[in-house]
């Protein structure tokens, strides 16, 4: 038989576990991520996909056009970034992924870095 106190303690506990969760995740001005930095991840992680000629990429290269990827390779990039960043990216939004400088607005506007 389950006590009142120990449903009270269960439901303390799961409420300060959700908390500590969400403080861990939060963007507060401590821990938000700069522009500068994400730029800079979303390239490093181009440029570590081998069909990528490192000299070719900037912000502004079209993965398609400009770096000759195919759709498949597009979509290795884009899982690529959500492993890097460490969330997931709706379809929907990834076809509209096409150069690093989108990938960098994207991840800067969903962990609002903008002011």
């Amino acid at each position: 038989m389950v006590t009142p106190f120990l449903i009270k303690c269960a439901s303390t506990f799961h409420f300060t576990l959700k908390l500590s969760e969400s403080r861990r995740w939060s963007s507060t001005a401590s821990n938000k991520v700069k522009l500068e930095e994400i730029e800079a991840r979303v390239l490093n992680v181009i440029k570590a996909y081998d069909k990528v000629t490192a000299e070719k990429l900037t912000l502004e290269s079209h993965f398609i056009n400009d770096l000759g990827l195919d759709s498949l390779d597009h979509v290795e990039v884009i899982m690529a970034m959500e492993d890097e960043f460490g969330f997931e990216i709706p379809d929907v939004d990834a076809e509209k992924l096409l150069r690093p400088a989108d990938i960098v607005r994207y991840v800067g506007d969903r962990n609002d870095i903008y002011e």
